[in-house]
């Protein structure tokens, strides 16, 4: 379930935790949960981590010894999280990796992942770029409202597959999609083609509201999403439509909220996201 602001929080509280901590040793539970660099583990023993960035719905801790940098690159996925040692898991069994730092406010950060999806990745500072240029497109929080729109006029298709794109927009999944287009009022199923600048360019700023307030609610627990302390996130109390199904508009417009089967589930108010209105 992890999307943006979800990985934002994870980012942050790891910042606040262990920027600076040594980490002295990573237990690897099961080898197939590193994508890439298992046979560089031990580099990272006695490395300092020197940094923490999100990219997309991935979190990159960047690690440096002996002045060179390297990094342990989470992917949350559906199901990933990290965590502190005092969290308490379900299925603890699928803590597959767990670091041991000294010099932090924490001793211990897990990864927690029982379906799997995402894994670690270890790369030096080529292989960081090599990864984030095969999987993250723009970054829907920083991206700026005229690159947006050349980004949107240039492609083709439904607009709501379009926003989960990560290789176009990194970092938008099935929740935050259903209420940006909600707020934004436009149906999951418009032709990206079809809409005018200025209807993009109020895209662009309801896509960047609403990650924005959902990073200040500690994002949204829905399913098993909790902070790397254990907190859950608020904005969940905040959806508008996100599976709704069969209440009433927040909007009071007289409908009720619908559920579209595509690719996702999305729920949309037929009355405010009219596929028909002009784009």
């Amino acid at each position: 379930m992890p999307e943006l602001p979800e990985a934002e929080i994870v980012a942050r509280q790891l910042r606040v935790h262990l920027l600076g901590a040594q980490l002295n040793e990573c237990r690897v539970g099961r080898s197939d949960i590193v994508r890439e660099g298992l046979p560089t583990l031990s580099w990272y023993h006695g490395a300092v981590l020197e940094g923490v960035e999100r990219y997309g719905k991935s979190v990159a801790l960047g690690f440096k010894k002996n002045g060179e940098l390297r990094y342990v690159v989470a992917e949350l996925g559906m199901t990933g999280l990290l965590l502190f040692r005092a969290t308490q898991t379900k299925f603890p069994q699928h803590v597959h990796v767990r670091m041991s730092f000294t010099g932090g406010r924490e001793s211990e950060l897990r990864y927690w992942n029982p379906r799997r999806f995402g894994r670690l990745s270890l790369l030096d500072g080529a292989g960081l770029d090599r990864y984030r240029a095969r999987r993250f497109g723009v970054d829907p929080l920083t991206v700026q409202g005229d690159e947006f729109v050349r980004l949107m006029q240039d492609r083709r298709g439904r607009l709501k597959p379009l926003l989960m794109h990560q290789q176009v927009i990194a970092g938008i999944g099935n929740i935050y999609a259903n209420e940006i287009l909600f707020r934004a009022r436009l149906h999951p199923n418009r032709e990206v083609n079809r809409l005018r600048g200025a209807t993009i360019i109020t895209l662009h700023g309801t896509m960047q509201t609403v990650l924005r307030e959902a990073i200040s609610c500690g994002g949204s627990s829905v399913k098993d999403f909790y902070a790397p302390d254990g907190t859950e996130g608020r904005y969940k109390c905040r959806h508008l439509v996100y599976g709704k199904e069969g209440q009433p508009c927040p909007n009071r417009c007289g409908r009720m909220i619908r559920r579209l089967l595509s690719e996702r589930s999305s729920f949309f108010c037929p009355a405010c996201q009219s596929n028909r209105l002009p784009g």
